[in-house]
């Protein structure tokens, strides 16, 4: 649906859509081995913001990706950093040196003096906020805008729903434009989310299926085949090894990501290895199986990480016909709240 034919969503959604300098306020989130220079560029080309998942990335190839995605788009688009990954400050520094206009910090918490070093070079920042007093304090830093991403999304999640969120920040916060992320797989919950105030919202599951990504197509007959049940978040065994719990369509993978936990946690409790190792280990199996899922196609022992809106991919098709049908339903569902349906 061309811009020219909205009445009501560049309206609604304006706050993002300016601070995005963007078409549609519709962010795709940084999926790692998926939200690369192709997909992110293909989403920033047709109105929307594409992110690249930068946080696993070695910074020599970070900067490689970045300047890829610019040759394939003029258009906005931001970089995703992990602030528990190794090569988090060296990655700061390739942000900075790129001049990317917009950074995501994911991970954990960021720290003050990282977010003032971005903020002093220019560089808007993005952050995630489990917690409405966390979200405050990052708005105090200068955090320029706020994800709220509730457990229904895919990969590692948090404990709180999409629709508790919202409410929680949404109705409390509006010093910075606020992102709703977890579950979105419509144009008419994206209307939902923008009259209650959000700025904007950012989709990961259903762009998997873009002609676009470079995802195996193995990877994307699992989305397209899987329902909303099958995307479920893995159990914690014992407080002894912390585990954030990821979202994923339960296979093979799930059971050897079950096994490791059990192997690691015997190791952590006989004290053979460190609680912290036993962590780093487990993110590296997730890693390595995210890769052989996407890139390799095993979809079997692989990581088929999503989220429960893989109900709403039903084929694979071309981001500007995902962008569109997002969007058409957003409009339409805001005429209907306006009384016009």
């Amino acid at each position: 649906m061309e811009i020219t034919q909205l009445k009501r969503l560049p309206h609604a959604w304006k706050r993002g859509t300016d601070f995005l300098g963007t078409r549609y306020a519709i962010m795709c989130g940084a999926m790692t081995w998926v939200s690369e220079a192709n997909l992110v560029s293909a989403i920033s080309n047709e109105g929307g913001f594409g992110v690249l998942a930068g946080g696993n990335m070695p910074p020599e190839i970070l900067a490689k990706e970045i300047a890829k995605t610019r040759e394939k788009t003029r258009n906005p688009f931001g970089v995703n950093l992990i602030t528990v990954a190794p090569a988090f400050k060296q990655h700061i520094e390739v942000v900075i040196r790129e001049k990317c206009p917009y950074v995501f910090f994911a991970g954990s918490i960021p720290a003050g003096r990282d977010i003032a070093e971005v903020k002093a070079a220019g560089l808007k920042i993005i952050c995630f906020a489990p917690v409405l007093s966390l979200a405050k304090r990052l708005i105090k830093q200068g955090v320029d805008a706020l994800v709220i991403e509730g457990n229904e999304a895919g990969g590692h999640i948090g404990p709180v729903a999409t629709s508790i969120l919202a409410q929680e920040f949404l109705l409390n916060v509006t010093e910075v434009p606020v992102f709703v992320a977890g579950g979105i797989g419509t144009g008419e919950i994206i209307a939902q989310y923008v009259a209650l105030g959000a700025a904007g919202v950012q989709l990961g599951t259903r762009f998997v299926a873009a002609e676009e990504c470079v995802a195996h197509p193995r990877f994307k007959e699992a989305f397209v085949r899987a329902s909303a049940r099958d995307a479920m978040p893995t159990t914690q065994f014992d407080p002894s090894l912390p585990t954030i719990p990821v979202r994923a369509i339960v296979n093979e993978g799930t059971k050897d990501f079950n096994r490791l936990q059990f192997d690691l946690l015997g190791k952590v409790k006989s004290g053979e290895m460190p609680r912290e190792e036993a962590q780093v280990k487990l993110e590296e199996f997730w890693i390595g199986a995210l890769r052989r899922a996407v890139v390799e196609g095993d979809v079997e022992h692989g990581s088929l990480m999503a989220g429960q809106s893989v109900a709403f991919v039903k084929k694979v098709q071309p981001v500007r016909e995902i962008l569109e049908e997002l969007v058409a339903g957003a409009e339409a569902a805001l005429a209907r709240m306006a009384g016009e349906g």
